[in-house]
């Protein structure tokens, strides 16, 4: 019991650790910039580039909502619910998964909250989150294995230590990728039961779908930022996206909200030398407003409008209530009381 409350200590100070450490990395490599450089940087990403980022920003929440309309289907509730609403609890529970991090906790609270008023089952909700966790990490493992033959890796060269950690990881993700579809293959039509709840093993089809869901996902977001850092630096998008895959990656496991400072740090290191990182971290500030901020602005709005449309018909409800109470008939206090 006591390795157990050490080792969760241990990783609830984690991401304190990988936060201080990715601090100081962003420090040093951007020791030579001034803010008003990066500033400067920021302002100077044209607006073509930033509408297409934000459309591709757009795009890529639509596919993080149809996350949750593959879970779904998964648990036999996918004509339970309406189509914009999986929409507003998926588009809503990955913009505050994606800037609070812990998303089996951050997500599927607001998911809990809203299925659960649309008649879900709180076992199926657990069910979705995780399938959910499946999705996106079937794509990222995908990318991170084909992006590891797209980067070129004499860029790691100089770092034993980075070279080391990115052949881990590509050994890491293609035996991950291989053994969920083997899983799908040789335990078909089973199921798997933890604690009081029984998964039923995915199809080798839904996996293929997972895998290129999560694959879209991740292609759509890591345009986000290839949109805002296109004027500054110029790089092979296939290169850029195995990049992209291996800070984002790095980012979630070190369990930093929204991998803020990791990522940065693991990107910028990846970049040539000749690149102006001062005009990068502008870039990579763009990406941070576009992909996480605006997201949960505007999807949060949504969510708010939602709650007051629901409370002003419950208010209605109440009120249509009360005018036809004195319709209905009384039954005295003595007849009462005998029965």
């Amino acid at each position: 019991m006591s390795s157990k409350k050490a080792f969760k200590k241990l990783l609830g100070y984690s991401g304190i650790v990988f936060f201080c450490l990715a601090v100081g990395m962003l420090w040093w490599q951007l020791r030579h910039y001034s803010l008003i450089d990066i500033a400067h940087a920021l302002l100077n990403i044209p607006m073509i580039n930033l509408v297409l980022a934000a459309v591709a920003c757009l795009a890529g929440y639509v596919a993080l909502a149809l996350y949750d309309f593959l879970a779904l289907k998964y648990v036999g509730a996918g004509d339970k619910v309406s189509w914009w609403k999986w929409m507003l609890a998926g588009m809503l529970g990955f913009a505050i998964s994606n800037n609070a991090g812990h998303a089996v906790v951050s997500g599927g609270a607001i998911r809990y909250r809203l299925y659960t008023r649309w008649r879900i089952r709180g076992g199926d909700i657990v069910k979705i989150v995780t399938i959910n966790g499946f999705t996106y990490f079937l794509g990222a493992t995908a990318i991170a294995v084909v992006g590891y033959f797209l980067i070129p890796h004499d860029i790691f060269a100089e770092s034993v230590g980075v070279s080391v950690g990115l052949n881990t990881l590509f050994i890491f993700c293609l035996a991950a990728l291989l053994a969920y579809f083997a899983i799908t293959i040789v335990f078909r039509n089973k199921s798997v039961k933890i604690g009081q709840l029984r998964f039923d093993v995915p199809s080798t089809k839904m996996a293929f779908l997972q895998t290129l869901l999560g694959m879209a996902d991740s292609v759509l977001a890591g345009l986000v930022l290839y949109f805002c850092l296109a004027p500054f630096v110029h790089i092979p998008f296939g290169t850029f996206i195995g990049l992209f895959v291996v800070a984002q990656t790095t980012g979630v496991f070190s369990q930093v909200p929204g991998g803020i400072g990791v990522f940065e740090s693991v990107f910028l290191l990846a970049l040539p030398e000749g690149a102006d990182k001062a005009s990068v971290f502008g870039a990579l500030l763009a990406y941070r407003i576009i992909y996480y901020v605006l997201p949960l602005i505007g999807v949060g709005g949504l969510f708010f409008i939602y709650e007051r449309w629901l409370r002003a018909r419950m208010r209605r409800w109440l009120a249509e209530a009360k005018e036809y109470m004195p319709h209905f008939p009384r039954i005295s206090k003595n007849k009462s009381d005998n029965e």
